[in-house]
């Protein structure tokens, strides 16, 4: 199994508490408003929004996706922080088992926000995603390929 680990980060000049407030906890009304050209609607699938709940994120018609599902792993209001698994969707193409991520928001010096995602990438056999794989914006920092981490104990 290969794996692929990359962590992108960015800046705001908003608090972490209303930026965890409007992208994680009100994600499925403010997402599809911001995203009008990319996203038609967020779905509460199974429980009720917090840890172990399955969310669906419906795409606008056109393109390359029409949806995918993620479970919410884990989700902290007061650490500002939100893990969620990539489950099924057009996103997961034929070589890769599943995706992870895991969001964290921190406060900057400034008083604004500094946003820390990990995103994980769980392959089969030889397949290995690479920089060019990723059609991301923000910062690259590939922390890891090869093996996947270990568990913790």
């Amino acid at each position: 199994m290969g794996f692929a680990s990359f962590t992108d980060e960015y800046s705001s000049p908003v608090a972490p508490s209303r930026l965890f407030k409007a992208s994680i906890l009100d994600s499925h009304n403010l997402i599809p408003k911001l995203l009008r050209q990319g996203i038609k609607s967020i779905e509460l699938v199974q429980g009720d929004g917090g840890a172990g709940s399955i969310k669906q994120v419906n795409f606008i018609d056109g393109r390359d996706f029409s949806s995918v599902k993620y479970h919410i792993d884990e989700m902290s209001e007061d650490k500002y922080t939100y893990n969620y698994t990539l489950l099924e969707g057009d996103a997961l193409v034929e070589k890769l088992q599943k995706i992870t991520y895991e969001v964290k928001f921190e406060l900057s010096p400034s008083g604004g926000t500094i946003s820390k995602v990990t995103s994980k990438y769980y392959s089969d056999g030889d397949f290995m995603l690479g920089h060019q794989s990723r059609q991301r914006k923000g910062t690259d920092d590939v922390q890891s390929c090869g093996s996947p981490p270990s568990p913790k104990p």
